[in-house]
């Protein structure tokens, strides 16, 4: 049987974990909210690819 161990006080935090959970929402309402499938494109703009690049991308 596994155990987890208790957690001491105050909460932890995964931030990416959290950044993914809210991706993942916002996919979600997008998607109920479309007529349609969702295209590539629109699943990049919801989940701010373009931004995510651009970030990522070393400045010139």
């Amino acid at each position: 049987m596994r155990r987890v161990a208790p957690l001491r006080g105050g909460t932890v935090q995964d931030h990416v974990a959290l950044a993914e959970i809210e991706l993942c929402g916002e996919l979600i309402i997008a998607a109920s909210a479309a007529e349609e499938r969702l295209s590539l494109e629109s699943i990049d703009e919801v989940l701010r690819v373009a931004e995510a690049r651009a970030e990522s991308s070393p400045e010139e």
